[in-house]
């Protein structure tokens, strides 16, 4: 399936009235609707209000309670899968303030109990020294004060022990000179340290690393229920469960080649050593 950027985030309300004409045009109320679905009509109301984004599975069975034709039904699934995608602008994202989006970040984090991260380029906010942090926002033609104190205040959340941390990085985001050679050295120390946190999975993934795929971007995987994928203009949004599940799999195949434990901090040290010298 492909689609322009411009129509992800703007079909949720398409869905809703599609499945609301579906339902007028099956001839059934939405009493009749919800007890053929198993759903309360409370949730069917809200879905066709577009006040609750219905999953695949809600979708589904609202196609069979309706006794949808398979080209129509197919048609509704396409329709779906792009109001389970968004696409953020990062023009929009700054002039609504970085500041803003730290703090949304942070509820996403506050919300979640198991976050994996795989980094292809550059270490993310959470592991990130303050001079880290201040140097990957320099270019940035914006204020970025909020954005460095949010992107600090957050790292907090990997002291909280009832969430699982798994970061996955290539040795480009490790060793990539966002940085002075001293305080990248300083930021590679730092994740040594930090791999030492019982809930924090740090893994390294050498250059000449033979890997399942070609890895092509940065995402982040929370729980079960969403994941963001960054792109250099902006990050799309997935919600729909086979897309979650095909980064999960993936995700678990960058793990199985990645180097962890003491491994991984023998490897860091080397660099460390390097930057120093």
């Amino acid at each position: 399936m492909t689609f322009e950027p411009e129509q992800l985030g703007r079909t949720r309300q398409d869905l809703a009235a599609t499945l609301k004409d579906l339902r007028k045009r099956a001839g059934l109320s939405g009493d009749r609707l919800a007890a053929r679905c198993n759903m309360s009509q409370s949730k069917v109301s809200r879905i066709e209000n577009g006040k609750t984004r219905p999953s695949l599975v809600d979708v589904e069975q609202i196609l069979r309670a309706a006794d949808a034709s398979p080209a129509l039904a197919a048609e509704v699934l396409e329709l779906a899968r792009i109001a389970h995608t968004e696409w953020r602008s990062l023009r929009d994202l700054r002039r609504k303030g970085l500041g803003t989006r730290q703090a949304e970040l942070k509820a996403l984090e506050a919300s979640s109990t198991h976050m994996r991260y795989f980094l292809l380029s550059m270490v993310t906010g959470l592991l990130a020294t303050p001079a880290y942090v201040r140097a990957s926002l320099a270019n940035v033609p914006a204020d970025t004060r909020a954005a460095v104190a949010g992107k600090l205040e957050r790292q907090a959340v990997l002291y909280d022990q009832s969430k699982t941390f798994h970061f996955l990085l290539t040795e480009q985001a490790v060793r990539w000179p966002v940085v002075e050679p001293l305080a990248l050295a300083e930021q590679i120390d730092r994740l040594s340290s930090l791999s030492h946190l019982p809930n924090v999975h740090i893994g390294i993934i050498p250059v000449g690393t033979s890997t399942p795929v070609t890895p092509l971007s940065t995402f982040t995987i929370y729980d079960r229920s969403l994941v963001t994928i960054e792109t250099p203009t902006g990050s799309i949004v997935l919600r729909d469960h086979q897309d979650i599940q095909s980064y999960l799999d993936e995700f678990a195949g960058y793990e199985e080649c990645a180097l962890s434990g003491d491994e991984a901090r023998e490897l860091l040290s080397g660099w460390a050593t390097v930057c120093r010298s």
